[in-house]
């Protein structure tokens, strides 16, 4: 026992020595370069950074303090009002109509652009002559930027001289508001912007499918799955990843829409379309309003429902996401 506790005594320092040897035996510029090559990389972070800081960052910060703040008729901040704007926002009827409409919209895009896009992506993932084709055609939506899209179905829309009421007249079907009708007008909106966000999650979901494992796939087959089961029990479940994705960036930009509202309806007839983001429009730069305290409040809200919708998916969507 007293050799024992002697050999690890004489043990350590010789540990010891070697550790400080190895030490010793690095290269003297080798910490130097590290803590250089550190402050180089936060150099080259320094570009995007100012970007963000004034785009996003300074915006962000600045719509927050303006929502405190009363302004006069040229728009400028005349002092501290405290929650007054949020308190006139959450007593205004007009308000809660446009957030309720806001949340529909969500609800008449998201989902419906999502179904329809996974039926494509399994209808245009089969093996068959000329398939590249209709996938280029499907995906074409995603080259089209909101404008160019918003003014082709305004021609499609037209009462008078429009395409689908053409068709409809056709059929002897009498022609349809498309836009002018407050009843369908959100509707439309939301058809045109289901066509526009299809080409994307086509694309999206495209690359999902091709990440499926082919033995899985197989596996299933021989075990008697395939058709429908083979999409349900299979397919479908390895999508979830990139389905999630899809609602929740889907949810962000159906609630930051814009330009086809501006384009087609101008938040009419009656109100019918009129936003979140398109009311906050209205209060600070249309028809010469320049209620910018109002409508900064207005885009506090915008963004504390999109941060809690994000995190009720989270929290409840993403259990149901299968991770390969």
């Amino acid at each position: 026992m007293a050799s024992t506790g002697a050999g690890l005594t004489e043990d350590r320092p010789v540990a010891s020595t070697a550790t400080d040897r190895g030490r010793r035996s690095r290269p003297a510029g080798e910490g130097h370069r590290a803590g250089a090559g550190q402050y180089r990389s936060w150099l080259y972070l320094i570009p995007a950074l100012v970007v963000f800081a004034i785009f996003m960052f300074y915006p962000l910060i600045r719509s927050f303090v303006l929502s405190f703040q009363g302004n006069d008729l040229f728009g400028r901040p005349v002092g501290f009002v405290g929650l007054e704007h949020y308190q006139r926002l959450f007593q205004d009827p007009e308000f809660h109509a446009v957030l309720g409409r806001t949340l529909l919209f969500v609800v008449l895009t998201v989902a419906p652009v999502i179904a329809v896009s996974l039926l494509l992506a399994l209808l245009l993932h089969q093996k068959i002559r000329g398939i590249r084709f209709f996938r280029t055609v499907f995906a074409s939506p995603f080259a089209f930027s909101v404008a160019t899209a918003s003014v082709i179905f305004a021609v499609m829309f037209n009462q008078a001289t429009g395409v689908l009421n053409g068709i409809l007249g056709t059929f002897g079907i009498s022609r349809v508001g498309w836009t002018t009708d407050p009843n369908i007008a959100l509707l439309s909106i939301a058809l045109t912007t289901v066509w526009m966000q299809m080409g994307y999650n086509l694309l999206v979901l495209s690359a999902g499918l091709g990440s499926v494992p082919d033995d899985v796939v197989e596996a299933a087959r021989l075990d008697g799955a395939g058709g429908f089961r083979l999409q349900r029990s299979i397919i479908v479940p390895l999508l979830t990843p990139q389905i999630f994705f899809l609602v929740v960036t889907g949810t962000i930009h159906s609630l930051q829409s814009f330009g086809q509202i501006h384009i087609l309806t101008r938040g009419g007839p009656q109100h019918s379309t009129t936003t979140l983001v398109y009311s906050i429009y209205e209060q600070a730069f249309a028809y010469g309003n320049s209620n910018f305290g109002y409508a900064s409040a207005q885009a506090v809200v915008l963004l504390l429902v999109v941060v809690l919708i994000t995190i009720l998916q989270f929290g409840v969507l993403e259990r149901k996401v299968f991770y390969r």
